[in-house]
């Protein structure tokens, strides 16, 4: 599944007034549909074989173990050597693979572990701490042939069974995301302004104030708190993916967000500008489930599709060299960057190509991937200062793909609706009113350290602006990618990013990666229109 073409899926299917009432009973249970008996609907929001009816099933109140809960030993290894650094990265991957295999086994055997607590240390548990062991003795080995083995990395072995929080029908979610570029702050709630609610960037508070916000509008649990009905929970049940998320409890009303989108203080001397690259929606379909950034050298390193615009020689085993020759979709052909992400699904019951594949099938991501009806990449300045080039081939993760259970410190995620794009949702997928579109808005760090293009976790040779917009001490300031992506989906809950399987299709493991491979003319201008205040392309 790697370079596979398709028809690009940007219009709104027709549906069988079945589907229809599917999905609108499934809204109405969401926003507190008048004590309709809480029912998955997510699975069968197409019609079964030769049109029969969808079936539904009454979802459970006993709150259950719904995932596998393990420390990110890569998040906790920030220094490795450079000669390590392969060895390193591959066992990481090796330890992701561990996770989705156990997650496999405890989701085979969810029913029978609820009744039998033990089966869960032995079936599942016990065997993966013994796996996760040894790949943390593997990796302290290679770290120790060329530097000082990193203390007590053993302990990241354990792992544990959790529950899904957001299923038990608890407090709407935090909207307080601030990323997202649209809104001027003064619109009403009317959402951006004439360039599709871009204000150039400037409306970014630069990664900042991620879950900041107050629960606005949401906390009155949009009338899934309470048993409906029967008794029935909404938020407990298989939910969609086929038992693997998102749940009712994932989505919100957009119209009941408060405007929580900060404009950071633009200053004097402040670079205004912006440089836009087109390099299309991805319509000649590249996907693959690889990682070069994060899993260089192996395959399916993602565990769930990327949509892939600008360069197209990326995969798990692309160099720099091939990057550099690579072909490029981007209109400026002095732009060989590649920008991926999470590709986004329709849970409508049709299968992809990819429902045997790894990435896809295989590791529970499941339904119709969904080609972008917008995709618009832009570059902005700093709010108090000049901004320096980029370094070629400066490698940048944006978001956290397991934010659902290492919590959100290295959350980015940021999501909304056409006309309401002042309202931003963190840890929740927007339900958009008739006529209005989804959006997800990445903006990633703008702070680079001056010397490295990639560090041992991905994270650390860059950063974003602090709340006074200015970078830390030791960092300076880079042009800031902004991307927005937008979709034209149908009304209501029913769709879903890609996920590692354990991470249950979360709204706030969204994530964007991003590799630097403008060539320097064009690098050269971009800086130039930053800072001079121009809008170019």
């Amino acid at each position: 599944m790697r370079r596979t073409a398709r028809t690009p899926r940007t219009s709104r299917k027709k549906r069988s007034s079945l589907a229809n009432r599917a999905i609108a009973a499934s809204a109405a249970l969401i926003l507190g549909g008048g004590g309709l008996v809480a029912v998955n609907v997510y699975a069968s929001a197409g019609e079964g074989p030769s049109g029969s009816p969808p079936t539904t099933r009454a979802q459970n109140t006993g709150r259950q173990m719904s995932t596998i809960d393990c420390p990110d030993a890569g998040n906790e290894l920030p220094d490795v050597p450079e000669q390590a650094r392969p060895e390193v990265d591959r066992e990481l991957a090796a330890m992701d693979t561990q996770i989705t295999d156990a997650y496999r086994q405890f989701a085979d055997r969810k029913e029978q572990i609820s009744q039998e607590p033990g089966l869960a240390e032995n079936a599942v548990l016990g065997p993966l701490r013994n796996k996760r062991t040894a790949s943390l003795d593997r990796i302290g080995i290679a770290i120790g042939r060329v530097g000082e083995r990193p203390a007590g990395i053993e302990s990241l072995a354990g792992c544990s069974l959790r529950a899904d929080d957001s299923a038990s029908g608890g407090p709407g979610g935090n909207p307080g995301s601030g990323t997202g570029d649209g809104g001027n702050g003064s619109d009403g709630g009317n959402g951006g302004n004439s360039d599709g609610g871009q204000d150039d960037g400037q409306g970014q508070d630069q990664g900042q104030n991620q879950g900041q916000g107050d629960d606005q509008g949401q906390g009155d649990n949009q009338g899934q708190g309470d048993n409906q009905g029967n008794g029935q929970d909404p938020g407990q049940g298989q939910g969609g993916q086929g038992g693997n998320g998102p749940e009712p409890s994932d989505f919100v009303d957009i119209q009941s967000v408060q405007p929580n989108v900060q404009r950071p203080r633009q200053r004097r001397g402040g670079s205004r500008g912006t440089f836009s690259t087109d390099c299309g929606r991805n319509e000649n379909g590249k996907f693959n489930p690889d990682n070069v950034i994060v899993a260089p050298g192996v395959s399916n390193g993602a565990h769930h599709m990327h949509d892939y615009i600008g360069n197209q020689a990326n995969d798990a085993f692309a160099s720099d060299d091939d990057l550099a020759n690579g072909a490029t979709t981007c209109r400026n052909q002095g732009d060989r960057s590649t920008y991926y992400w999470p590709v986004l699904r329709l849970q409508n019951g049709q299968n992809e190509a990819d429902a045997n594949a790894d990435g896809g099938g295989k590791d529970q991501n499941v339904g119709e991937i969904q080609t972008p009806s917008q995709v618009t990449l832009k570059f902005v300045g700093s709010p108090v200062g000049r901004v320096t080039a980029m370094p070629r081939f400066l490698r940048i993760i944006t978001g956290d793909a397991k934010a659902f259970t290492n919590g959100d410190a290295n959350a980015n995620a940021s999501w909304s609706c056409t006309g309401f794009e002042n309202r931003q949702l963190k840890d929740k997928y927007p339900i958009c009113p008739e006529g209005s579109q989804v959006v997800r808005t990445f903006a990633f760090q703008n702070c680079w350290d001056g010397q490295n293009t990639d560090s041992a976790n991905h994270r650390t040779h860059v950063a974003f602006a602090q709340p006074n917009g200015r970078c830390p001490s030791g960092f300076r300031a880079v042009p800031q990618l902004v991307q927005r992506i937008v979709y034209d989906v149908p009304p209501g809950p029913g769709f879903a990013v890609d996920s590692f399987p354990e991470q249950l299709h979360k709204p706030i493991t969204d994530h964007g990666d991003f590799i630097n491979v403008f060539d320097q003319r064009l690098m050269k201008k971009m800086v130039r229109c930053i800072n001079d205040g121009r809008r170019c392309r």
